[in-house]
């Protein structure tokens, strides 16, 4: 008795829960997004835009090299006879090098200093009438060609340094024969440094001669140079679009060396432009193109494309795009479409 009445309870809970499931899609609670009837309202944080002078400054990448490279050796072959000093040595201008074999030396010595005595008394001989004009012309021209000599000679048998800098490379040995296949010695002038900088041509019109940069390097991290440009190079260079400007760091304590890599920031005056924090630039997938929403008086936002300039820490100056004043949306920007209406948190 009692199963006969289950049965057709348990039957007709199967049919109602059957013909739940052929009405259509599950239901939803109230309110969820995609949800029929749903309404939404997307909440962002607006922050006003403002404007300030910015700094115009682009950072390009150089090599530090020695203000004056010298290259040391005689004008003809001879033995070494004594080397003063060794690579990594800092010399003076005039200070000696090296010496090579004097026997050329002492023998124009000798001659030189009988010619003085015989300058002297064909001198006092013509002064007298003894010798004739063209006599005593030849026989001092002699003298001096013989004097020219022996200066040259003397340049290129004791060697000295024209510059005063490092000593950056030594090829021969005492005792070896300089052939004249390689400079005895390289010396590379440190004080001041100069850096040859390639600025693109966009900012030719805007650097001149004279004007203050700024460098660091990371051989030395922590330290920052500055340096003026000293020459600025009168063509463009057809295939990277740059143009040379020569750079001059006085580097007084040395501290820069030639070969060292720099970076190098160069500045183009100020322009006073809107600035935005980088939260509120939004990149559209696929293009490139940023934009960012602008809130509208009726609560609404718009989709607005910008031109970025500079990026300064956590913001962006806005060369396109956003005026001062500008209710521009920082956070929540996921969500939006342009024209939506939102909610401004506070």
């Amino acid at each position: 008795m009692n199963g006969k009445i289950i049965f057709p309870i348990l039957a007709a809970l199967a049919v109602v829960s059957c013909g739940g499931r052929g009405n259509g899609a599950q239901q939803q609670p109230a309110g969820f997004p995609g949800a029929p009837g749903a309404d939404v309202t997307p909440s962002v944080e607006v922050v006003s835009a403002s404007a300030r002078d910015v700094d115009q400054e682009s950072t390009y990448s150089s090599t530090v090299e020695a203000y004056a490279t010298n290259n040391i050796m005689p004008q003809t072959g001879a033995r070494i006879r004594k080397i003063n000093v060794e690579v990594g040595d800092y010399v003076v201008k005039g200070q000696v090098l090296a010496e090579m074999d004097r026997f050329q030396l002492e023998q124009l010595e000798l001659q030189i200093q009988n010619d003085d005595v015989e300058y002297a008394r064909l001198k006092g001989l013509y002064e007298e009438g003894g010798v004739s004009q063209s006599d005593f012309e030849a026989a001092e021209l002699g003298y001096k060609v013989r004097k020219t000599n022996y200066q040259n000679l003397l340049e290129n048998t004791i060697l000295r340094s024209p510059i005063n800098g490092y000593v950056t490379a030594r090829n021969f040995d005492v005792g070896d024969m300089f052939a004249m296949s390689a400079p005895l010695f390289t010396v590379q002038q440190v004080v001041p440094v100069k850096l040859l900088v390639g600025i693109s041509e966009s900012e030719y019109t805007k650097v001149k001669k004279g004007d203050v940069v700024t460098l660091s390097v990371d051989a030395l991290p922590g330290r920052t140079f500055t340096g003026k440009v000293n020459r600025l190079y009168p063509t463009i260079n057809a295939l990277t679009h740059t143009f040379n400007a020569e750079v001059l760091v006085q580097n007084a304590d040395r501290a820069l060396r030639p070969g060292m890599f720099a970076r190098v920031k160069v500045t183009f005056g100020t322009n006073h432009r809107v600035v935005l924090p980088d939260q509120c630039i939004v990149k559209q997938e696929g293009t490139g193109q940023k934009f960012v929403y602008l809130l509208n008086s009726d609560g609404t936002v718009s989709y607005v494309p910008v031109t970025l300039g500079r990026h300064i820490g956590a913001e962006y100056e806005i060369i396109d795009g956003v005026q001062e004043g500008d209710q521009v949306v920082r956070k929540g920007q996921a969500t939006l479409k342009d024209g939506v209406k939102v909610i401004v948190l506070q």
